[in-house]
């Protein structure tokens, strides 16, 4: 699958697939690389197309978002929607502790 017919799937199949199965998170962003940016370091070596990030208010609020978009007979909708254009072996998920900085800190 070339470049614009993935971005064009997750958008416009796959998020409101998602978005219709659970309510949707706070944040719920992709970020699709831009290969041969001459920013990008490692371009060649680069193993993936897209960072899709989503905030949640508490763990809570993630777990309960988890437990309906992989609930028994829904978990193998997703992940059938997922092999349309998603290679579920460098597929990464992780939990992570944000921090930002701002202007006040000079």
């Amino acid at each position: 699958m070339d470049v614009r017919d993935f971005v064009d799937y997750y958008e416009n199949k796959h998020v409101p697939f998602i978005c219709s199965l659970a309510p949707v998170p706070a944040v719920y962003k992709r970020s699709y690389l831009k290969r041969g940016d001459a920013l990008n370091m490692e371009d060649a070596a680069i193993g993936f197309d897209v960072v899709t990030e989503t905030v949640f208010p508490d763990r809570a609020a993630l777990q309960a978002w988890l437990g309906k978009i992989f609930a028994p007979g829904t978990r193998e909708r997703v992940f059938a929607d997922e092999e349309k254009f998603l290679d579920r072996s460098r597929y990464w998920a992780y939990v992570v502790e944000e921090r930002v900085t701002s202007e006040s800190c000079r």
